[in-house]
């Protein structure tokens, strides 16, 4: 089962007629290797541009494959104008691995990166709480709301154009029961990746209150607590993850 978006079909030829290179290609390189997937960079010739694909691998499972519900992800994104990367292909081969593979953000960085780097969250505060505001708005939840997953680009004085990326875990919210419990979990995930850069208690309210304003959502207080609550047990279960998984946290390389 292989799905090959139209503007990359000459990347057949490259493959050829049998997906399993996907997985032994020595132009496919992988950066990160955990259990559950590899990530991989693949420089690629499409029509006359050089591309930088993005190439998660997944190992053999009997369920339904983690390439296809990252696929679904993205199109749920994309269908509801949230803008994301561009998926160029994804598949499940026989024996159960299955991969994605999508385009490289050329011109965007990651927004905890761009802060880390100097750029004052201020420049993003807006920008980054809309987007998390018409992603729930559209009745969507991405479960890994992460800074590092908002991909920036905008020169001084210019807007900052925003892509939301890693829809592996994307989903409808429920709409009553438990749909508080998943937005809270999103911005307790924003909110606590920002405590580990040069971000302001200030700025995290000032974005937690343009979130609310722009979701009409009353009892601002209250869900001020409850994201905070929030990030403090997501902070200690990440405390534990990093000496397991000292690997998961390195960075995407950039073209160049």
């Amino acid at each position: 089962m292989i799905f090959i978006a139209e503007p990359y079909r000459e990347i057949l030829r490259q493959i050829g007629t049998a997906p399993e290179t996907i997985f032994t290609d020595p132009a496919i390189k992988p950066w990160r290797i955990l259990e559950d997937r590899q990530n991989c960079t693949w420089d690629v010739l499409v029509g006359a541009r050089n591309v930088r694909l993005h190439v998660k691998r997944f190992p053999a499972t009997r369920r339904r494959s983690w390439a296809e519900v990252e696929a679904e992800g993205y199109r749920m994104l994309h269908e509801r104008g949230i803008a994301s990367a561009a998926v160029a292909a994804w598949g499940r081969l026989d024996d159960g691995r299955s991969f994605i593979a999508t385009e490289d953000l050329a011109g965007f960085e990651p927004a905890d990166k761009l802060v880390e780097g100097g750029v004052d969250f201020d420049r993003l505060l807006n920008a980054t709480a809309d987007l998390a505001a018409r992603l729930h708005k559209a009745g969507l939840h991405h479960r890994d709301l992460y800074l590092c997953h908002f991909l920036a680009r905008g020169a001084e004085n210019e807007p900052v154009e925003l892509r939301l990326i890693d829809a592996a875990r994307v989903a409808a919210l429920p709409r009553v029961l438990g749909r508080r419990r998943w937005i809270v979990k999103d911005l307790a995930q924003f909110w606590y990746s920002t405590t580990q850069l040069p971000v302001t208690d200030l700025q995290r309210d000032t974005w937690l209150a343009r979130y609310a304003e722009m979701t009409n959502s009353s009892a601002a207080e209250r869900l001020r607590r409850s994201v905070m609550r929030k990030s403090d047990s997501i902070a200690a279960h990440d405390r534990r993850l990093r000496v397991r998984r000292p690997g998961r946290n390195i960075s995407i390389p950039r073209s160049g």
